[in-house]
Protein backbone atom coordinates (compact mmCIF):
# COMPACT_ATOMS: atom_id res chain seq x y z
CA UNK A 1 0.00 0.00 0.00
CA UNK A 2 1.44 3.17 -1.17
CA UNK A 3 2.17 5.82 2.03
CA UNK A 4 -0.25 8.02 -0.09
CA UNK A 5 -3.06 5.76 0.71
CA UNK A 6 -2.02 4.93 4.17
CA UNK A 7 -2.03 8.79 5.30
CA UNK A 8 -5.64 8.68 4.65
CA UNK A 9 -6.34 5.45 6.95
CA UNK A 10 -8.02 6.64 10.31
CA UNK A 11 -8.99 3.44 11.57
CA UNK A 12 -7.28 0.10 10.75
CA UNK A 13 -8.65 -3.41 12.24
CA UNK A 14 -5.56 -6.39 11.89
CA UNK A 15 -6.17 -9.64 12.66
CA UNK A 16 -9.15 -8.96 15.39
CA UNK A 17 -10.18 -12.05 17.45
CA UNK A 18 -12.63 -11.65 20.39
CA UNK A 19 -14.71 -14.37 22.48
CA UNK A 20 -17.08 -14.73 25.15
CA UNK A 21 -16.91 -17.28 27.91
CA UNK A 22 -20.34 -18.70 28.61
CA UNK A 23 -21.51 -21.48 30.91
CA UNK A 24 -21.66 -23.68 27.94
CA UNK A 25 -18.20 -22.50 26.84
CA UNK A 26 -16.21 -20.14 24.19
CA UNK A 27 -18.03 -18.45 22.22
CA UNK A 28 -15.57 -17.08 19.51
CA UNK A 29 -17.64 -14.17 18.21
CA UNK A 30 -14.94 -12.37 16.13
CA UNK A 31 -12.21 -14.27 14.59
CA UNK A 32 -9.68 -12.81 12.01
CA UNK A 33 -11.25 -9.54 11.40
CA UNK A 34 -9.26 -7.13 9.29
CA UNK A 35 -10.22 -3.73 7.90
CA UNK A 36 -9.26 -0.39 7.42
CA UNK A 37 -11.50 2.76 7.57
CA UNK A 38 -10.15 5.92 5.37
CA UNK A 39 -10.81 9.75 6.02
CA UNK A 40 -14.19 10.83 4.03
CA UNK A 41 -15.67 7.42 2.90
CA UNK A 42 -18.90 5.18 4.04
CA UNK A 43 -17.71 2.00 5.46
CA UNK A 44 -20.29 -0.35 5.62
CA UNK A 45 -20.41 -3.86 7.83
CA UNK A 46 -22.97 -6.24 6.60
CA UNK A 47 -23.98 -9.75 7.59
CA UNK A 48 -26.93 -11.63 9.56
CA UNK A 49 -27.65 -11.31 13.32
CA UNK A 50 -25.11 -12.92 14.77
CA UNK A 51 -22.08 -12.50 12.32
CA UNK A 52 -20.04 -10.36 14.73
CA UNK A 53 -20.53 -6.53 13.36
CA UNK A 54 -21.96 -4.97 16.56
CA UNK A 55 -18.93 -6.23 18.99
CA UNK A 56 -16.54 -5.47 16.11
CA UNK A 57 -17.68 -2.03 16.64
CA UNK A 58 -17.99 -1.87 20.39
CA UNK A 59 -14.17 -2.82 20.74
CA UNK A 60 -13.30 -0.05 18.86
CA UNK A 61 -14.00 2.45 21.83
CA UNK A 62 -13.82 -0.61 24.29
CA UNK A 63 -17.12 -0.96 25.61
CA UNK A 64 -17.19 -4.58 25.54
CA UNK A 65 -17.60 -5.77 29.43
CA UNK A 66 -14.52 -7.93 30.41
CA UNK A 67 -15.44 -10.32 31.86
CA UNK A 68 -17.36 -11.95 30.29
CA UNK A 69 -15.46 -10.71 26.66
CA UNK A 70 -11.99 -11.24 25.70
CA UNK A 71 -9.42 -9.66 23.19
CA UNK A 72 -7.75 -12.80 22.49
CA UNK A 73 -5.48 -11.38 19.53
CA UNK A 74 -5.13 -8.63 16.88
CA UNK A 75 -4.88 -4.52 16.58
CA UNK A 76 -6.85 -1.82 16.52
CA UNK A 77 -5.17 1.21 15.21
CA UNK A 78 -6.18 4.55 15.64
CA UNK A 79 -3.49 6.61 13.49
CA UNK A 80 -0.35 5.05 14.94
CA UNK A 81 -2.00 4.21 18.25
CA UNK A 82 -3.04 0.59 18.75
CA UNK A 83 -6.62 1.15 21.09
CA UNK A 84 -5.85 -2.13 22.98
CA UNK A 85 -3.34 -0.75 25.02
CA UNK A 86 -4.56 2.58 25.77
CA UNK A 87 -5.22 3.31 29.33
CA UNK A 88 -9.09 4.85 30.67
CA UNK A 89 -8.31 8.02 30.50
CA UNK A 90 -7.22 8.24 26.74
CA UNK A 91 -10.37 6.07 25.92
CA UNK A 92 -12.39 8.23 27.63
CA UNK A 93 -10.59 11.41 25.37
CA UNK A 94 -11.46 9.01 22.37
CA UNK A 95 -14.98 8.23 22.93
CA UNK A 96 -16.92 11.18 21.46
CA UNK A 97 -14.03 13.57 21.33
CA UNK A 98 -12.90 11.39 18.13
CA UNK A 99 -14.59 8.72 18.01
CA UNK A 100 -18.51 8.59 18.42
CA UNK A 101 -21.14 6.13 18.14
CA UNK A 102 -24.67 6.35 17.06
CA UNK A 103 -26.55 3.38 18.89
CA UNK A 104 -29.46 1.06 16.94
CA UNK A 105 -31.98 2.18 19.75
CA UNK A 106 -32.07 6.06 20.92
CA UNK A 107 -34.64 5.09 23.38
CA UNK A 108 -32.54 2.86 25.57
CA UNK A 109 -28.95 4.79 25.01
CA UNK A 110 -30.70 8.50 25.84
CA UNK A 111 -31.16 8.69 29.60
CA UNK A 112 -34.71 9.04 30.66
CA UNK A 113 -34.09 11.52 33.54
CA UNK A 114 -32.17 14.08 31.65
CA UNK A 115 -33.54 16.79 28.82
CA UNK A 116 -31.64 16.35 25.39
CA UNK A 117 -29.89 19.24 25.26
CA UNK A 118 -28.11 18.50 28.94
CA UNK A 119 -26.75 14.75 27.51
CA UNK A 120 -26.18 16.73 24.23
CA UNK A 121 -24.10 19.11 26.34
CA UNK A 122 -22.32 16.78 28.58
CA UNK A 123 -20.32 16.02 25.77
CA UNK A 124 -18.58 19.23 24.93
CA UNK A 125 -18.46 20.67 28.59
CA UNK A 126 -16.50 16.79 29.03
CA UNK A 127 -14.37 16.74 25.83
CA UNK A 128 -14.08 20.67 25.03
CA UNK A 129 -14.40 22.27 29.09
CA UNK A 130 -17.40 24.43 27.71
CA UNK A 131 -19.56 26.29 30.11
CA UNK A 132 -22.68 25.18 31.15
CA UNK A 133 -24.38 27.84 29.01
CA UNK A 134 -22.11 27.67 26.10
CA UNK A 135 -23.08 23.81 26.21
CA UNK A 136 -26.88 24.57 26.06
CA UNK A 137 -26.15 26.48 22.83
CA UNK A 138 -24.05 24.53 21.38
CA UNK A 139 -26.79 21.47 21.83
CA UNK A 140 -28.45 24.48 19.91
CA UNK A 141 -26.84 24.33 16.82
CA UNK A 142 -26.61 20.73 16.61
CA UNK A 143 -29.98 19.89 17.12
CA UNK A 144 -30.67 22.50 14.63
CA UNK A 145 -27.77 20.86 12.00
CA UNK A 146 -29.45 17.48 12.01
CA UNK A 147 -33.19 19.22 11.11
CA UNK A 148 -34.87 19.16 14.44
CA UNK A 149 -37.91 21.41 14.29
CA UNK A 150 -37.74 24.82 17.16
CA UNK A 151 -33.91 23.73 18.73
CA UNK A 152 -34.39 26.17 21.16
CA UNK A 153 -37.73 25.25 22.69
CA UNK A 154 -36.66 21.05 21.62
CA UNK A 155 -33.02 21.33 23.89
CA UNK A 156 -35.30 21.42 27.35
CA UNK A 157 -37.28 18.45 26.90
CA UNK A 158 -36.89 14.84 27.28
CA UNK A 159 -36.24 11.73 25.15
CA UNK A 160 -39.89 10.37 25.66
CA UNK A 161 -40.95 13.44 24.00
CA UNK A 162 -39.70 13.12 21.14
CA UNK A 163 -40.62 10.42 18.62
CA UNK A 164 -38.78 7.77 17.18
CA UNK A 165 -36.95 9.52 14.29
CA UNK A 166 -36.19 13.21 16.42
CA UNK A 167 -34.82 10.31 18.81
CA UNK A 168 -32.48 9.46 16.27
CA UNK A 169 -31.70 12.52 15.32
CA UNK A 170 -30.70 13.63 18.52
CA UNK A 171 -28.28 10.66 19.24
CA UNK A 172 -27.00 11.88 15.69
CA UNK A 173 -26.48 14.83 17.48
CA UNK A 174 -24.51 13.97 20.09
CA UNK A 175 -22.72 11.99 18.40
CA UNK A 176 -21.59 14.92 16.39
CA UNK A 177 -21.21 17.34 19.23
CA UNK A 178 -17.25 17.39 19.05
CA UNK A 179 -16.81 16.76 15.59
CA UNK A 180 -15.69 13.39 15.79
CA UNK A 181 -13.08 12.27 12.68
CA UNK A 182 -14.84 8.94 12.83
CA UNK A 183 -18.43 8.53 13.37
CA UNK A 184 -19.65 4.56 13.62
CA UNK A 185 -23.60 4.12 12.81
CA UNK A 186 -25.03 0.88 14.22
CA UNK A 187 -27.94 0.25 12.78
CA UNK A 188 -29.38 3.77 12.16
CA UNK A 189 -32.06 2.95 10.66
CA UNK A 190 -34.05 0.19 12.80
CA UNK A 191 -37.33 0.32 13.53
CA UNK A 192 -37.73 3.40 11.55
CA UNK A 193 -40.80 3.67 8.75
CA UNK A 194 -38.83 4.47 5.32
CA UNK A 195 -39.32 8.05 4.95
CA UNK A 196 -37.95 8.52 8.25
CA UNK A 197 -35.25 6.39 7.09
CA UNK A 198 -34.56 8.49 4.30
CA UNK A 199 -34.23 11.32 6.44
CA UNK A 200 -31.82 10.18 8.86
CA UNK A 201 -29.41 8.58 6.48
CA UNK A 202 -29.58 11.97 4.32
CA UNK A 203 -28.75 13.70 7.48
CA UNK A 204 -25.56 11.51 8.41
CA UNK A 205 -24.54 12.24 4.75
CA UNK A 206 -24.54 15.61 5.11
CA UNK A 207 -23.06 15.51 8.23
CA UNK A 208 -20.35 13.54 7.48
CA UNK A 209 -19.49 16.48 4.47
CA UNK A 210 -20.07 19.22 7.13
CA UNK A 211 -17.49 18.01 9.64
CA UNK A 212 -15.54 16.21 7.07
CA UNK A 213 -15.84 12.76 8.96
CA UNK A 214 -15.89 9.00 7.92
CA UNK A 215 -18.79 6.84 8.77
CA UNK A 216 -18.68 2.91 9.55
CA UNK A 217 -22.01 2.03 8.90
CA UNK A 218 -23.00 -1.39 10.73
CA UNK A 219 -26.44 -2.81 8.85
CA UNK A 220 -28.00 -5.95 7.42
CA UNK A 221 -30.01 -3.11 5.06
CA UNK A 222 -28.36 -3.77 1.38
CA UNK A 223 -30.42 -1.08 0.23
CA UNK A 224 -28.70 1.81 2.72
CA UNK A 225 -25.47 0.29 1.78
CA UNK A 226 -26.13 0.39 -1.97
CA UNK A 227 -27.67 4.17 -1.17
CA UNK A 228 -24.80 5.99 0.82
CA UNK A 229 -21.81 3.32 0.74
CA UNK A 230 -18.38 3.60 -0.49
CA UNK A 231 -16.73 0.41 0.14
CA UNK A 232 -18.32 -2.30 2.17
CA UNK A 233 -17.76 -5.59 4.29
CA UNK A 234 -19.82 -8.56 4.58
CA UNK A 235 -19.26 -10.78 7.64
CA UNK A 236 -20.35 -14.23 8.40
CA UNK A 237 -20.11 -16.22 11.48
CA UNK A 238 -17.35 -14.06 12.70
CA UNK A 239 -15.10 -13.11 9.75
CA UNK A 240 -15.28 -11.12 7.04
CA UNK A 241 -15.77 -12.97 3.49
CA UNK A 242 -15.99 -10.62 1.03
CA UNK A 243 -14.23 -6.85 0.56
CA UNK A 244 -14.78 -4.06 -1.84
CA UNK A 245 -16.30 -1.43 -3.45
CA UNK A 246 -20.15 -1.24 -3.15
CA UNK A 247 -20.26 -2.00 -7.28
CA UNK A 248 -17.78 -4.92 -7.27
CA UNK A 249 -19.21 -6.40 -3.74
CA UNK A 250 -22.94 -5.94 -5.64
CA UNK A 251 -22.03 -6.41 -9.08
CA UNK A 252 -19.48 -9.28 -9.49
CA UNK A 253 -20.05 -10.58 -6.09
CA UNK A 254 -17.62 -14.11 -5.39
CA UNK A 255 -18.47 -15.58 -2.12
CA UNK A 256 -21.58 -17.51 -2.68
CA UNK A 257 -22.80 -16.15 1.42
CA UNK A 258 -22.91 -12.49 -0.53
CA UNK A 259 -25.11 -14.03 -3.44
CA UNK A 260 -27.48 -15.40 -1.05
CA UNK A 261 -27.86 -12.52 0.56
CA UNK A 262 -28.37 -10.16 -2.96
CA UNK A 263 -31.06 -13.33 -4.12
CA UNK A 264 -32.90 -12.76 -0.47
CA UNK A 265 -33.51 -8.93 -1.82
CA UNK A 266 -36.43 -7.75 -3.96
CA UNK A 267 -35.14 -6.04 -7.01
CA UNK A 268 -36.54 -2.54 -6.95
CA UNK A 269 -36.78 -3.19 -11.18
CA UNK A 270 -38.73 -6.00 -10.49
CA UNK A 271 -36.21 -8.06 -13.18
CA UNK A 272 -34.96 -10.24 -10.63
CA UNK A 273 -37.66 -12.76 -10.53
CA UNK A 274 -38.41 -15.63 -8.01
CA UNK A 275 -36.35 -14.46 -4.75
CA UNK A 276 -34.06 -17.44 -3.73
CA UNK A 277 -33.57 -17.08 0.47
CA UNK A 278 -30.35 -19.12 2.15
CA UNK A 279 -31.07 -22.19 3.13
CA UNK A 280 -30.54 -23.78 6.59
CA UNK A 281 -29.05 -21.60 9.41
CA UNK A 282 -26.21 -19.71 10.95
CA UNK A 283 -23.95 -21.67 12.76
CA UNK A 284 -23.70 -22.27 16.43
CA UNK A 285 -20.60 -20.16 17.43
CA UNK A 286 -19.60 -22.18 20.12
CA UNK A 287 -19.26 -25.65 17.75
CA UNK A 288 -18.61 -23.78 14.32
CA UNK A 289 -18.30 -25.83 11.38
CA UNK A 290 -14.64 -27.39 10.32
CA UNK A 291 -13.06 -25.74 7.20
CA UNK A 292 -15.33 -22.59 5.62
CA UNK A 293 -17.97 -22.00 7.85
CA UNK A 294 -20.69 -21.36 5.37
CA UNK A 295 -20.34 -25.02 3.80
CA UNK A 296 -23.51 -26.42 5.17
CA UNK A 297 -25.93 -23.90 3.60
CA UNK A 298 -23.60 -23.41 0.23
CA UNK A 299 -25.02 -23.69 -3.22
CA UNK A 300 -21.91 -24.04 -4.62
CA UNK A 301 -20.99 -27.01 -2.55
CA UNK A 302 -20.42 -29.31 -5.74
CA UNK A 303 -17.53 -27.32 -6.85
CA UNK A 304 -14.93 -28.76 -4.46
CA UNK A 305 -14.83 -30.97 -1.14
CA UNK A 306 -12.04 -28.04 0.37
CA UNK A 307 -14.70 -26.38 1.59
CA UNK A 308 -15.34 -28.73 4.30
CA UNK A 309 -11.86 -29.24 5.70
CA UNK A 310 -10.02 -25.71 5.02
CA UNK A 311 -10.90 -22.32 6.24
CA UNK A 312 -10.66 -20.23 3.17
CA UNK A 313 -8.25 -17.22 3.17
CA UNK A 314 -9.26 -13.54 2.47
CA UNK A 315 -7.66 -13.57 -1.38
CA UNK A 316 -7.95 -10.88 -3.75
CA UNK A 317 -9.92 -11.85 -7.06
CA UNK A 318 -9.14 -8.24 -8.75
CA UNK A 319 -7.95 -5.17 -7.38
CA UNK A 320 -9.06 -3.65 -4.28
CA UNK A 321 -11.71 -6.88 -4.31
CA UNK A 322 -11.13 -9.69 -1.73
CA UNK A 323 -13.34 -12.88 -0.98
CA UNK A 324 -13.02 -15.68 0.90
CA UNK A 325 -13.64 -18.97 -1.17
CA UNK A 326 -11.58 -21.41 -2.44
CA UNK A 327 -13.32 -21.21 -5.50
CA UNK A 328 -14.10 -17.54 -5.88
CA UNK A 329 -13.49 -17.26 -9.68
CA UNK A 330 -16.15 -20.36 -10.68
CA UNK A 331 -18.80 -18.99 -8.15
CA UNK A 332 -18.18 -15.27 -9.96
CA UNK A 333 -18.34 -16.80 -13.50
CA UNK A 334 -21.65 -18.67 -12.46
CA UNK A 335 -23.13 -16.00 -11.01
CA UNK A 336 -22.40 -14.23 -14.06
CA UNK A 337 -24.10 -16.70 -15.83
CA UNK A 338 -27.10 -16.88 -14.02
CA UNK A 339 -28.03 -13.22 -14.55
CA UNK A 340 -27.21 -13.13 -17.87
Amino acid sequence: MSGDINKDVLLSIEDLAISFDTEDGEVRAVNGVSFEVRAGEVFAVVGESGSGKSVTAMSILGLLPAPPARIRGGRIMWGTENLLDATDHRMREVRGGEIAMIFQDPLTALNPVHTIGRQIGEMVRLHRGMSQQAAKQHAIEMLGLVGIPQPAQRVDMYPHEFSGGMRQRAMIAMAIACRPRLLIADEPTTALDVTVQAQVLEVLIGIKDEIDSAIMLITHDLGVVAGIADRVMVMYAGRPVETGTVDQVFDRSSHPYTIGLMDSVPAVDGEQGELRPIGGQPPSMLRLPAGCSFHPRCRFMHLASDCQSVVPSLDQVEPGHFAACHYSTEVSLTRTAERA
